[in-house]
């Protein structure tokens, strides 16, 4: 293939691969918790026409050198996981996660995953989960005759039972933070996964750590 038009098709086919991470943020723009993601490009290898520095026909020392590109290629997609705004829902067991940090939630096969999605519901357990039935780590269980459920900044849950003028916590949510969030491996079900790039996950009561 002529070497222009080969350098072409790289350049084609590391667009069309970034209209598909920008046509994949524009999907999910009504996805709670959703972090969009950025194409990261690198330039392909040189070819060395002539040295920098080189000597020419005249014997002296050239300033630049010609160095032909052969292309360019995508090498990452990066979550960017900027805060994004919230949003007043009305619903007690709706949170969000202000800054840095993520909800933990159990998967089927006994693993943790990480979320930004706070929308959570009670299952037939009364156990606080995601919308995916996932439950929240570590587990929180409402009792079935609770009149109301609050969660404080601190996240401290607590409820009000029949015949209780004091309010009775059930425990305390924690945050997880990673020192390379945009590491963390995507799972779907807006969740995700540590890694050996993300690192391990570092575990905190909201607003104090």
């Amino acid at each position: 293939m002529n070497p222009a038009l080969w350098v072409a098709k790289t350049g084609l086919d590391a667009q069309q691969t970034r209209m598909t991470v920008i046509s994949n943020n524009l999907a999910n723009a009504n996805t709670t918790g959703y972090k969009r993601a950025r194409a990261v490009f690198e330039d392909l290898l040189y070819q060395n026409v002539r040295q920098v520095g080189g000597l020419s026909s005249q014997n002296t020392h050239l300033p630049s050198g010609l160095m032909l590109g052969t292309g360019v290629r995508m090498v990452a997609t990066e979550k960017l996981f900027t805060q994004g705004n919230l949003v007043q829902t009305g619903n007690p067991l709706d949170l969000a996660v202000q800054g840095k940090g993520f909800f933990q939630v159990l998967l089927p096969a006994g693993t943790t995953a990480y979320t930004r999605d706070g929308s959570f519901q009670v299952d037939a357990q009364g156990q606080l989960v995601t919308a995916s039935g996932y439950t929240l780590q570590p587990s929180i269980t409402v009792p079935s005759n609770a009149q109301s459920v609050t969660i404080g900044t601190d996240g401290t849950v607590s409820v009000t039972l029949p015949g209780q003028a004091a309010p009775s916590q059930l425990g305390t949510l924690q945050r997880a933070d990673f020192v390379n969030p945009a590491g963390l491996q995507p799972m779907g079900d807006n969740l995700y996964l540590a890694s050996a790039a993300s690192g391990t996950a570092q575990t905190g009561t909201p607003g104090l750590s």
